[in-house]
């Protein structure tokens, strides 16, 4: 079965699909994102084929209205937008043409006079993250909790040989993780995209993606999609060749793709963010998995499957835990304090209370572990073992908590941290002489 699948693997590398025929946007100027000294007079796009202009195929917004465009053309595979003189600010493209294979393409991409252009995701018209997101978001956490944290509870928890239906129920754990976590990256990214470009999925499939792919948002997708493509591939391998020592470099691969979060989000970009925001969010959000995907092999693996190792592998994680809850709750103090510039910000704005919430959870997470620890731990080296067959509700609240601690971080990631206070220069001194 296991040779039939590998083959299988090298027979999809083998053949690959055919690429789509639509036209392709090669080039445009302004470029994408370009910071320009004065108004262009008109814009230009390149394609790779023939184009047709469509109505309203150039539109262009500034920060908050509408630009009017005076006269659109296409010339073979061109198509020039005469444009009125813009005044200073940021502005947002979108446009639209007929390839000649019959597919309407689409895309955006802003610019700047004499002004900082906008990121893709945040052009004129996108809505930003929306509740679906959140959802998206916490799954894709979910997954990588599965797949980091049952990795890491492999290896760090459960050092000696598996039972063999253990180390299937591992496998298949740890694949749904890693399978999960490119799949749902990938509709993240597509519900980003699908914003930015404001068009439904139809026309999404046709659509421009360059200028998101070049954005830092999509630059950490590429890279976190080819880096856990790479643990799904060694996953597989230490799957079928049964060599656990492959489950090393995959273990700390996940954890180290899983830092491209940290380089594309609030820790990175926004005012105060340093290399020490972006570590800290990186810890915590690996603690995160850590803790909430070894719960998950405990309950699921250990506990029905391997009764015998039961007390070894809770006194064990037991340590692990701790540890992994107090970064997580050290990181998200630190990180508070750093994206919230006055203490009633916690109660006063929505950020705030969202991290409120998350900071209580955690904290009632540190203490549930700190139960099972100071009271569990001791009773069942006394030998009392009847405590340890009832723990398993136990570990399934506690795991239950750090979901809610998840979707919590899931909300918080996509929300934006309040404003940062101006700093005032100082006042200049009076020198007498």
């Amino acid at each position: 079965m296991k040779r039939l699948l590998l083959i299988a693997a090298g027979a999809a590398l083998v053949f690959p699909a055919q690429a789509a025929a639509h036209a392709t946007l090669e080039k445009t100027s302004p470029g994408f994102r370009e910071r320009l000294a004065s108004s262009p007079r008109v814009l230009v796009f390149r394609f790779d084929q023939y184009v047709k202009v469509l109505p309203g195929s150039v539109r262009v917004y500034s920060a908050t209205r509408s630009v009017g465009v005076t006269r659109v053309r296409s010339d073979g595979r061109y198509i020039r937008a005469a444009l009125p003189r813009l005044p200073k600010g940021p502005y947002t493209v979108r446009w639209h043409a007929l390839s000649g294979d019959g597919h309407v393409v689409s895309g955006v991409f802003t610019f700047g006079v004499r002004a900082a252009a906008p990121a893709p995701t945040e052009a004129f018209g996108a809505s930003g993250p929306t509740r679906t997101e959140h959802i998206v978001r916490w799954i894709y956490f979910l997954a990588l909790a599965l797949l980091v944290g049952g990795l890491g509870f492999r290896l760090l928890v459960l050092r000696d040989a598996l039972t063999a239906r253990a180390e299937k129920r591992f496998f298949v754990l740890t694949g749904i993780g890693v399978v999960a976590t490119l799949n749902v990256g990938v509709a993240a990214f597509l519900l980003r995209a699908e914003d930015a470009l404001q068009l439904p999925l139809g026309r999404l499939l046709y659509g421009d993606l360059a200028p998101i792919a070049q954005s830092r948002f999509g630059t950490a997708f590429i890279a976190m999609t080819l880096g856990f493509a790479l643990v799904a591939a060694l996953l597989f391998l230490a799957w079928l060749t049964d060599r656990a020592a492959l489950l090393w470099p995959a273990f700390l691969l996940g954890l180290g793709f899983a830092s491209g979060l940290s380089l594309s989000g609030h820790s990175a970009v926004d005012a105060g963010s340093s290399w020490k925001s972006e570590l800290a969010d990186w810890a915590h959000l690996s603690a995160a998995c850590l803790w909430i995907g070894g719960l998950v092999q405990l309950v699921v693996v250990v506990w029905p499957l391997m009764p015998e190792a039961r007390l070894a592998a809770f006194a064990s994680f037991s340590r692990l835990a701790t540890v992994c809850v107090g970064v997580l709750l050290l990181a998200g103090v630190y990180l508070s304090i750093l994206r919230l510039p006055h203490l009633d910000d916690l109660w006063t704005t929505g950020y705030g209370q969202v991290l409120l919430v998350k900071i209580g959870l955690v904290s009632l997470a540190f203490a549930w572990g700190g139960l099972h620890k100071l009271i569990v731990v001791p009773a069942v080296a006394r030998g009392e073992e009847g405590l340890l067959a009832r723990l398993r509700g136990s570990l399934i609240g506690e795991g239950m908590v750090g979901m809610a601690v998840l979707l919590a971080a899931a909300v918080l990631v996509d929300a934006k941290p309040p404003a940062q206070p101006a700093l005032t220069p100082p006042a200049a001194s009076s020198v007498r002489p």
